[in-house]
């Protein structure tokens, strides 16, 4: 079950509605098995008891505007449900390393999957994927869900481009593909597994070329299962 927060705090600029809308858009868009499946519902009442307290109070502070409690009832004004799975982060924490590595890979994939499905994934921190009972990892965390086409894919400026003069601004849109993996994989195996077959995603053309192939019409085809579950021709 997922509350939108009333209020987001640094580093995000978000707002309930544009969380909304975001949900919205994942609803109308292809999302290539990539994006968790959501279900909206309005109006739900559960029984108190079955929040733990301390729960409950949270809530309450921070997504009240979905929620009022009224005795021995928590009236839910909005929500979604998703399918339960386990967040990324903790699956390369909890698995052998062989199993790691290849959801590593995957995520990886989800990527370049949602990328020519014209989605840029936004926050790439592993926490904001699961992975599915069968081992495909999907993204389920929309705050900073985006159309492809519109960010703007940028090379990390020279130092010298610093160098005393007026500080660079960097726009809403603005990404840097090359601190992808500075951010999300720590160093060793798991990051080494994920170079090993998607290094060109810390490579801004690669983005723009992405954006360049869906302005010209081309549909990419993504297939939802592994290489090797494929049929033979």
């Amino acid at each position: 079950f997922k509350l939108i927060k009333d209020r987001f705090g640094q580093p995000k600029r978000t707002t309930r509605r544009e969380v909304m809308d975001r949900y919205h858009f994942v609803f109308v868009r292809d999302r290539v098995g990539r994006l968790a499946d959501a279900q909206e519902f309005e109006g739900l009442v559960l029984k108190r008891r079955t929040f733990p307290e301390p729960l409950l109070a949270e809530l309450t502070e921070t997504a009240g505007g979905a929620l009022r409690v009224d005795g021995d009832r928590v009236l839910v004004t909005h929500c979604y449900t998703e399918r339960r799975l386990t967040p990324l982060d903790v699956f390369v924490r909890t698995r052998p390393v062989d199993a790691a590595a290849a959801a590593i890979v995957d995520y990886g994939q989800a990527i370049r999957d949602l990328a020519v499905a014209g989605i840029f994934a936004g926050d790439l921190l592993l926490k904001n994927f699961g992975v599915s009972r069968h081992g495909r990892v999907i993204f389920y965390d929309y705050d900073e869900l985006a159309d492809l086409q519109q960010c703007r894919f940028l090379a990390l400026p020279d130092e010298d481009e610093y160098g005393g003069g007026e500080p660079t601004m960097v726009g809403d849109h603005d990404v840097f593909p090359e601190e992808f993996v500075r951010f999300t994989i720590p160093a060793g195996p798991l990051r080494d597994a994920f170079l090993g077959r998607h290094r060109e995603l810390l490579d801004p053309e690669w983005w723009v070329a992405t954006q360049r192939r869906l302005a010209a019409g081309e549909l990419v085809e993504t297939l939802p299962y592994a290489e090797g579950r494929r049929l033979g021709v």
